[in-house]
């Protein structure tokens, strides 16, 4: 930890107080919300993905289009542990925010679907979805779960079942651009917000590590919870460096505390 007990009990304590004199609250969250349910992040040293494998190389959009086994080959892996993975306590932690009505959105650069499992509702996923396929020919969309056990037990690439062509995961892919409409509703929480959470992301991904940039502009405060140093965390009103699944349930119970 790398505060004594005392400040990190009072950082959580501010933090709480933040929330409940919110008037719009959002969290942004990335690969380390996931972590502790068993996913790996991508730049973490030794178990990153991308200190592995150069993403250009494996999950491009030009890969996926020229070389759809070498693609999946990578996917395989990360397939497996998204489908064991379960909801971890600080995902949790934001539905029981949100249904108190603490939290008004989730903007999440995750693909494991993992905080809509937990319960919560308003959710926007500006990186896309493993939870469902779209056809590359007929465009019809699939749930992944009708085609996951061949794919992870197999490594059977999924094709649609009417024209045949190879599935996509409707994941965001190097060369892709995010889904505008998400993208913009997150772009409009982002502005709106009178206070963000950044949990779990080290905000190296554009555009998406803009988005509290937007925040801070539009006067939000701002909250930064993540295990290493953010470009932001100058701008930031409280800085932990911190595991999530260690802090955001803390901070949860303080808040909703009688």
């Amino acid at each position: 930890m790398t505060q004594t007990s005392q400040g990190l009990f009072e950082a959580i304590r501010s933090i709480a107080r933040f929330i409940r004199t919110s008037n719009k609250v959002i969290v942004l969250t990335g690969a380390g919300f996931s972590t502790p349910s068993g996913i790996p992040d991508f730049r973490s040293e030794g178990s990153g993905l991308w200190t592995r494998f150069l993403p250009m190389e494996v999950a491009s959009l030009s890969i996926f289009r020229h070389n759809p086994e070498k693609f999946f080959d990578w996917l395989r892996p990360l397939a497996s542990h998204m489908d064991n993975a379960n909801p971890n306590i600080a995902h949790y932690a934001l539905t029981r925010l949100e249904k108190a009505g603490f939290i008004q959105a989730i903007v999440t650069q995750n693909i494991d679907g993992l905080h809509t499992r937990a319960g919560s509702q308003n959710v926007y996923e500006v990186h896309g979805t493993f939870n469902t396929l779209t056809c590359t020919g007929c465009y019809h969309q699939y749930k992944s779960a009708e085609f996951l056990d061949d794919f992870i037990n197999s490594g059977k690439i999924p094709h649609c079942n009417d024209c045949s062509r190879i599935l996509k995961p409707d994941v965001i892919l190097f060369e892709e651009q995010l889904p505008i409409r998400i993208w913009q509703k997150a772009e409009a929480a982002s502005r709106e917000c009178d206070l963000m959470i950044v949990a779990g992301t080290s905000l190296e991904v554009m555009p998406s590590a803009g988005l509290p940039v937007k925040a801070v502009d539009n006067k939000a405060r701002l909250v930064i919870i993540n295990n290493t140093p953010t470009y932001i965390d100058v701008r930031a009103d409280i800085v932990l460096y911190e595991n999530v699944a260690d802090v955001i349930p803390v901070i949860a119970d303080e808040v909703l505390k009688e």
